[in-house]
């Protein structure tokens, strides 16, 4: 299970001290002009209600060049989910009809191996084509059509799984963009204290920039992150499953069509007929 690194957390942790103790030293000295002059308090309410109703697409806009990373990862996230949403459905790796109806020929003798073959070869599932990789090994003894079956059940999870590192790759690297866009605006932030005095720019607007990139961007990867890993984790859980159950159904067919299965099939058959002979 994907689970955080240390030295990530403490850099957020300490970006996030950072972040605090900027805002801190704003407010008070914000606080202090408002004290020493009480009609600077209205403007600054003013701008606090701008800034609080800015749009959306403002406030994305606010985050800086990193956003595009992130916006380019979400993108990518919602076709990917919706693609294995798609592919990993139950009725298109293991149709319900087929495979019944075609282990209870197999196990009843109501087919040979070319039919066998040309059934899985017109259905073309997953399980499909774990059967027919067994099925040519028709008449062979049960470890070689078991192992034929497993290397072709080891096949189709590739397949299931794919997309899946890469919806994995954007719950990792999301946060770390968004940790890049918080040092970026600590820099910015502290940057501007230090060009505040021959500039004679006010400090609190330059330190209040950074501190949005900041946060922005961290909200962004973290808002993208966590339903990437969310997905990840469930895609993860129904490939399991869906392997689990492929070679459940394998093995039934290594039980008919195993040379030592036919052996004892016809042991069976031999006797019923000496049975009903007698």
């Amino acid at each position: 299970m994907f689970q955080p690194r240390p030295s990530v957390t403490s850099l957020l942790f300490l970006a996030a001290i950072c972040a605090v103790s900027v805002t801190i030293a704003q407010d008070q000295s914000g606080f202090e002009v408002a004290a020493s002059d009480p009609a600077a308090a209205a403007p600054a309410k003013v701008e606090n209600t701008i800034v609080s109703s800015r749009r959306l697409l403002d406030v994305i806009y606010a985050g800086g060049p990193l956003m595009i990373p992130i916006a380019i990862c979400s993108f990518g996230l919602v076709v990917f989910v919706f693609e294995r949403f798609f592919s990993l459905r139950k009725s298109r790796i293991i149709p319900g009809p087929f495979t019944k109806k075609f282990l209870e020929q197999l196990k009843e003798g109501q087919i040979n191996r070319e039919a066998a073959l040309a059934l899985c070869e017109k259905n073309n599932s997953c399980i499909a084509k774990v059967f027919m990789a067994g099925l040519q090994k028709w008449g062979r003894s049960g470890v070689e059509v078991e192992q034929a079956i497993l290397d072709a059940g080891e096949r189709v999870s590739n397949e299931l799984r794919r997309y899946l590192r890469l919806i994995n790759g954007i719950s990792t690297v999301t946060p770390l963009l968004g940790l890049l866009g918080t040092v970026l605006g600590m820099i910015h932030a502290f940057d501007a204290i230090s060009v505040v005095a021959p500039s004679h720019a006010d400090p609190k607007t330059l330190i209040a920039t950074g501190i949005s990139t900041a946060l922005i961007t961290t909200a962004a990867g973290m808002s993208v992150a966590i339903p990437a890993l969310i997905a990840y984790l469930y895609f993860s859980g129904v490939v399991d499953r869906r392997i689990m159950e492929i070679d459940a159904l394998g093995m039934k067919v290594v039980n008919v069509i195993s040379a030592e299965a036919l052996a004892s099939e016809q042991h069976r058959g031999a006797r019923r007929s000496r049975k009903e002979a007698a």
